[in-house]
């Protein structure tokens, strides 16, 4: 009897062994089949300027390539089209005001205690870097949660950039883009076991800034961008397609006319020049470049199908809508829109069309799951893992908050902040300082914003509406 206990013993003692053995041969397999994970944010890129999105113009060969193995959405959006706060809302997952990212004033300190993705996903076992421009303030050094960290101070510059690699001040030679390019795929060839997740903010498409301490910055109307040297001919006396809101009148847009100091009356002549547009298209050629490295880099290590790869942009731009040049900062479409592509096949399809609406604030979670890492009850924003993957939720968004607060370094658009709400039809802003200048624009009939309906007895009820629906946001946010 002894005898056959001390066999059973033995046996249960194996059988324990040998199911540790398993749990830790299947706690590896997880470990290596976790994706990494490269997000690709350039400035300032309008959602229509990419020949994927059918471009008469630009060509963009190797994004073009996300787009065509990957999923695309038609219906992105910037919760707030201003720099410094959307970034943090990607960053995030969170809406502005709850990030606390407000402006583009230098908001360092804040910065340095953002919740951010990259924190849980280093938490989580991921190495993490960030590369490019941080633009949360002019401060260079590293944010929590990045184990390799480039970047520069403020905006950054161009040409030959002082970037802070890993706490050591390094004076580069070269276009600014470049330089990002080659430190991202640097990054990845070195990486061993562990997934990664890296994170490229490149300063292309912004043109040449100088942003002081207080939030200022020299004359945007003087400002130029600044192209690589292979490519200050591409494009050369190519024609510049405009859409049709260039010719508004401004009629039912209060807001837009009113006098502000020396400022010319908007008008067509007020829009953006045809060779800024073209030096413009030029930038993006260089980022185009760095997307085909990193795609070469990732087949040479066999990982570029076990790596999520996210093409977006921060916020639009102008090219003359409404009159508008450098003001970004506005809720209509041009602003507001965004390019949004994500590649991974080992669990989407490719040539996926989305036409959800899709925010900012839901990059965050849609890596947090693909990552197999919890989302936080704090993020804002919702995964797209679902839509991804071809689903369509009943209950998923139907409207959503578009927020700016107002700031004194474009006098265009002082006292000009605002709150806004975008369903799938209509758009209703709110001027938070500006009295009787509210805008209400039905897209489905007027998809470039001309014809301000707020006045309109038939449009009523769907600002009742709109308001109502405005408010349940507002509410949410205090």
């Amino acid at each position: 009897m002894y005898q056959r206990t001390k066999v059973l013993r033995a046996c249960v003692l194996s059988l324990a062994a040998f199911a540790a053995f398993i749990a830790t041969i299947e706690a590896h397999a997880q470990e290596s089949h976790r994706p990494n994970i490269i997000v690709l944010l350039i400035d300032d890129l309008r959602w229509d300027e990419l020949s994927f999105a059918g471009h008469p113009v630009v060509r963009t060969p190797n994004i073009d390539r996300i787009a065509r193995e990957g999923v695309r959405f038609r219906n992105a959006f910037a919760t707030t089209p201003l720099c410094s706060p959307v970034r943090a809302c990607l960053l995030t997952g969170q809406y502005t005001h709850n990030h606390g990212i407000l402006d583009n004033i230098n908001r360092s300190e804040q910065s340095h205690r953002l919740k951010t993705f990259p924190i849980l996903l280093q938490q989580a076992g991921y190495n993490t870097a960030y590369v490019g421009k941080w633009h949360m303030g002019n401060d260079d050094t590293a944010r929590p949660g990045f184990d390799h960290w480039v970047s520069m101070k403020g905006q950054g510059i161009s040409r030959n950039p002082m970037i802070n690699l890993n706490g050591k001040r390094v004076k580069e030679k070269g276009h600014t883009t470049d330089v990002l390019n080659r430190h991202a795929v640097e990054f990845v060839n070195r990486q061993d076991e562990k997934p990664f997740c890296l994170y490229i903010a490149h300063k292309a498409l912004h043109p040449e800034l100088t942003q002081y301490d207080d939030g200022s910055i020299s004359d945007p109307s003087a400002a130029k961008f600044i192209p690589a040297d292979r490519h200050q001919d591409l494009y050369k006396d190519a024609p510049v397609p405009r859409r049709l809101n260039v010719t508004d009148s401004l009629a039912g847009k209060p807001a837009l006319q009113r006098k502000i100091g020396d400022l010319p009356s908007l008008s067509k002549e007020t829009g953006t020049p045809d060779e800024t547009v073209r030096d413009r298209w030029r930038m993006l050629a260089a980022c185009d470049d760095g997307v085909g490295k990193l795609f070469a880099a990732l087949e040479k290590r066999e990982q570029l199908d076990d790596t999520i790869i996210v093409f977006a942009s921060d916020h639009g731009y102008w090219y003359g809508e409404h009159g508008l040049s450098v003001e970004r900062r506005l809720a209509y479409e041009e602003a507001i829109r965004v390019p949004l592509l994500v590649r991974y096949p080992r669990k989407f399809a490719a040539g996926g069309l989305r036409d959800e609406l899709a925010l900012s604030i839901d990059l965050a979670p849609t890596l947090l799951e693909l990552a197999g890492v919890s989302i936080p009850a704090y993020i804002d924003g919702r995964s797209l893992v679902p839509l991804l993957s071809g689903d369509s939720p009943a209950d998923w968004r139907t409207s959503f908050l578009i927020e700016y607060n107002t700031d004194t370094v474009f006098p265009r658009v002082y006292k000009m902040g605002y709150k806004a709400i975008r369903t799938e039809r209509y758009k209703y802003i709110r001027y938070n300082e500006l009295e009787d200048m509210d805008e209400l624009y039905d897209l489905a009939n007027d998809p470039y914003e001309m014809h301000n309906v707020i006045d309109d007895r038939d449009s009523r009820a769907t600002l009742k509406l709109l308001q109502s629906e405005l408010e349940k946001f507002v509410s949410r946010a205090q």
